[in-house]
């Protein structure tokens, strides 16, 4: 593994440890907004915390493609709106639990699409793939396994995860990861605060009181953590970002320890083994004999 590879796997782990510590935002957050007056604020807000490294990007001589920018921006904003949507609405009707072993899915489904763009997976990743969704499963799932309307649409959102995955890692290698992180954000904001507009009541005084999981979802989760995903996936395999992104649930749960008081028993921590297993196993290369 060259050392890109290696910076690019360590950005996707501190996306994932970002993202992690955002459930502990989102579920602050939605105590007092409702979820696309959330997702609308913070999106548009990492949008705009961007806009200083494009000025400064642009004067240093950086060529924006603008026209590719924009296509390839805007199919990921849509995309990321259209999978954060459905996750939340499923999230509304069925239980965290199997929530988050069903978005987890995806870790199997980019390595899966992946054989249609004639992308070559080897057979440490399919094992790493195994062990982290047996994690996952232990970690996330308490109850029966039952499949309801919200699993469905949580479901639903799984596969539109894995083709933002597929979508970011290709567009990424064409565009500016920067400039492409910055369009997709703008969608996905505007899109998410127009659906506000229409089915949430949106109140000053109660954005107020969620200003610090907004701030965290908009520099750090949004601004932050979506960047260094469009960056690292540069240089790394997207089956390899998957399960990388994948411990994202770790961190869910580490931050819920330490700042909600949060309980991990015996079932969790062996989930946490296993996907860092997973992740580990991932990363070998298995050299082919002579």
């Amino acid at each position: 593994m060259s050392k890109t590879e290696v910076k690019a796997n360590i950005g996707l782990l501190m996306t994932a440890a970002i993202w992690g510590f955002a459930f502990v935002a989102q579920r602050v957050g939605a105590q007092y907004i409702g979820a696309f007056t959330f997702n609308g604020i913070r999106f548009l807000l990492g949008a705009i915390s961007l806009l200083p490294f494009l000025y400064f990007l642009k004067k240093s001589g950086m060529q924006i493609k603008g026209k590719e920018v924009l296509k390839s921006g805007v199919i990921a904003g849509i995309l990321l709106f259209a999978a954060s949507s459905l996750q939340q609405i499923g999230m509304s009707t069925t239980t965290a639990g199997k929530g988050g072993f069903i978005t987890g899915l995806y870790i199997v489904l980019v390595p899966i699409f992946g054989l249609f763009l004639k992308q070559k997976t080897g057979k440490n990743t399919w094992i790493g793939i195994v062990l982290s969704v047996i994690g996952l499963y232990l970690l996330s799932v308490k109850e029966g396994f039952t499949m309801e309307q919200g699993d469905l649409f949580v479901l639903s959102s799984s596969f539109l995860w894995a083709i933002h995955i597929l979508w970011i890692d290709t567009a990424a290698k064409k565009s500016d990861p920067v400039c492409l992180s910055c369009v997709q954000f703008f969608v996905c904001g505007l899109l998410s605060l127009g659906i506000a507009v229409v089915a949430e009541e949106i109140q000053v005084s109660a954005i107020e009181s969620a200003r610090i999981p907004i701030l965290y979802g908009g520099l750090l989760s949004v601004g932050v953590a979506y960047t260094l995903q469009a960056v690292s996936q540069k240089h790394a395999k997207p089956s390899h970002a998957a399960i990388l992104l994948s411990m994202e649930s770790v961190f869910g749960c580490i931050g819920g320890m330490l700042l909600l008081g949060e309980r991990l028993d015996l079932r969790g921590i062996a989930g946490c083994v296993l996907i860092f297993m997973g992740i580990i196993i991932s990363q070998i290369e298995i050299k082919k004999e002579k």
